[in-house]
């Protein structure tokens, strides 16, 4: 059987993975995140997933036939990608445009082994209910969105302000489980062990 490793420090990541049963090993990886000029959200998506594969894999260069798996995931609003806030006001800013609207949520997976890298992107529709500035104030004292693309974490606190979603919830929590378990499965890497 063959090995992964997840490039990512993302402990949200890492659950999902081992939600599936996936046998792995996590080491964080450093690569520049800034979006390129005309860069389109899915392709920077897939851009950065396959950079921290590659990158890991490279850290594992003496073990080729280790699988490498990268993940990137941004939350976008009318063509434009939201990172993470950097603090209270960005926060409260990104998550009043979110208010009462739908936005998307878009991971791309890169898994790179024998020094081919294979990526997807999925995309999910996410819609919050109508906020108020007092509750997103509320919230970042909570600690939560700090780390989390557009500000929230659906899987946490942040549960309170979606109304509803088209696609999959695990892809929004940072890693689509379907998609990747299928990615891996094809490159002889088994889940459910």
């Amino acid at each position: 059987m063959k090995s992964l490793i997840l490039a990512s420090a993302s402990p949200r990541r890492k659950e999902l993975l081992q939600q599936i049963g996936v046998r792995f090993t996590q080491v964080s990886v450093d690569i520049d995140e800034s979006v390129l000029p005309n860069e389109t959200p899915e392709t920077y998506v897939l851009r950065l997933a396959c950079e921290k594969s590659k990158v890991g894999h490279e850290r594992f260069a003496d073990s080729p036939s280790v699988g490498v798996l990268g993940s990137d995931t941004s939350v976008v609003i009318n063509g434009a990608i939201l990172g993470k806030p950097e603090n209270e006001e960005e926060a409260v800013s990104m998550l009043m445009r979110l208010s009462g609207k739908t936005h998307d949520v878009i991971t791309g997976v890169a898994l790179t082994i024998l020094g081919e890298t294979k990526g997807l992107v999925v995309s999910t529709k996410v819609t919050f209910k109508t906020l108020n500035e007092a509750q997103c104030r509320r919230y970042w004292l909570t600690g939560e969105p700090q780390d989390k693309a557009g500000g929230y974490g659906i899987q946490g606190l942040g549960a309170v302000f979606v109304d509803k979603i088209e696609g999959s919830y695990s892809s929004v929590v940072g890693l689509p489980l379907a998609e990747t378990a299928e990615l891996l499965e094809e490159n002889g890497i088994q889940y459910w062990t």
